[in-house]
């Protein structure tokens, strides 16, 4: 028999335009009364639903995290009610037996028996803080659509600099499509051409003017990169900026930053990053199983019938996945620090690339829960063993 936790709760269907609430009162013979009411999202209309909460004695609340709907009714009630934000998954009714009103009252009547589990809602500085982080992965992936962009227009306009140069837009590449767009294939200057290019380029500047010789930028195609690189100019001023704000923002925890930065693959900013996502308190986390988990990078258990199924990594960890899997690329290419690289090329051989690169990930994540909840920087048991 189910266990009954909250003699008086409420679940809520959060709309764009309408919250759906129902709250459930259970007496000692198990007995349920429900009290069903609907409120609109405007702020004066959210405060007489905190309110009628209040008035109904009902201090536990659930509700779906759809979009970002939910997050004005979590900003309004968190102060005075424990609020359970859970994954539709997890609430969801059955099939031909949906309504706004039904699934306020499927959501109440099982989190009156504590059937659903509650997500990670982090404290409000570092919501703040994750809110930036996440603005400046969306900013970075901005910054690459208009590279290909600028790529797509010199492959059109016949300037073959990104096959000799490595990176087509160092200050060599940039300064000669300046040049380009200011002069025609028939009146550029080879010399001027060969001042543009800068000590250390790797290509001769033979290979360069040979990559540019005959090119042709049509109207279209000049109007295209010219807006391209000055939107690509805004871009980067614009995650300097927000770059700037997370070290404000992380100051009052830069001691966990300075741990987690001493690990090979980790610097400042990827450390504030995922920082920004997990936060600083891991007894949240029942282990660190549970964070790798939560973060997407360990893989599924699917088993039946004695038989295993599809045993992949989740969907989880839209933001913070992909960081964690870029610093491990670095770590694996650390010469000075080899450890993490030893242990990848051990894996490579019996699992491939990519499964080795999500369970470097998956141990850097490891060594990152411990080392912010036991405030010690990286020094794993086999560190000294594995270097030698």
């Amino acid at each position: 028999m189910m266990k009954l936790k909250y003699s008086i709760c409420c679940g809520l269907d959060v709309h764009k335009n309408v919250i759906v609430a129902t709250i459930v009162t259970t007496n000692k013979e198990g007995v349920s009364e429900y009290n069903q009411k609907s409120f609109s999202t405007i702020n004066s209309d959210i405060q007489k639903f905190h309110d009628w909460l209040i008035g109904n004695n009902c201090y536990h609340v659930c509700m779906e995290s759809t979009g970002k709907y939910w997050i004005p009714v979590f900003n309004y009630l968190e102060k005075d009610i424990d609020v359970c934000l859970t994954h539709p998954k997890y609430v969801k009714a059955i099939k031909g037996k949906k309504t706004d009103k039904k699934d306020s009252k499927w959501i109440a009547d099982l989190y009156k028996f504590d059937l659903v589990r509650c997500s990670f809602i982090p404290p409000k500085d570092f919501r703040q803080l994750r809110e930036l982080a996440r603005y400046r992965f969306k900013l970075v992936c901005m910054k690459s659509s208009e590279k290909n962009r600028i790529r797509n227009c010199m492959t059109v306009s016949n300037i073959g600099i990104a096959s000799v140069l490595k990176d087509p837009f160092c200050k060599t590449a940039t300064e000669i499509m300046s040049y380009l767009l200011e002069h025609t294939s028939d009146t550029i200057d080879e010399k001027a051409v060969r001042r543009l290019i800068k000590k250390g380029t790797k290509a001769t500047s033979n290979e360069i003017i040979e990559a540019i010789k005959g090119y042709n930028i049509e109207t279209d195609q000049a109007k295209k990169l010219e807006l391209a690189r000055n939107h690509l100019n805004y871009l980067e001023d614009m995650i300097t900026q927000t770059e700037v704000e997370l070290y404000v923002r992380i100051k009052p925890y830069y001691e966990f930053v300075e741990f987690v930065s001493t690990m090979p693959g980790m610097t400042q900013l990827s450390t504030t990053i995922v920082l920004a996502e997990t936060g600083v308190d891991m007894e949240i986390f029942d282990d660190a199983g549970h964070l790798c988990s939560w973060c997407g990078l360990s893989p599924a258990n699917n088993e039946s019938a004695g038989k295993k199924k599809s045993v992949r990594i989740a969907k989880a960890g839209d933001y913070l996945k992909p960081v964690m899997v870029q610093c491990a690329l670095s770590a694996v290419r650390s010469r000075k620090q080899p450890y993490f690289a030893v242990k990848y090329n051990a894996i490579k051989k019996r699992r491939g690339h990519k499964k080795a690169m999500i369970a470097i990930a998956r141990m850097m994540m490891v060594c990152i829960y411990h080392m912010i909840s036991e405030k010690k920087p990286f020094a794993p048991t086999d560190y000294e063993e594995i270097n030698r």
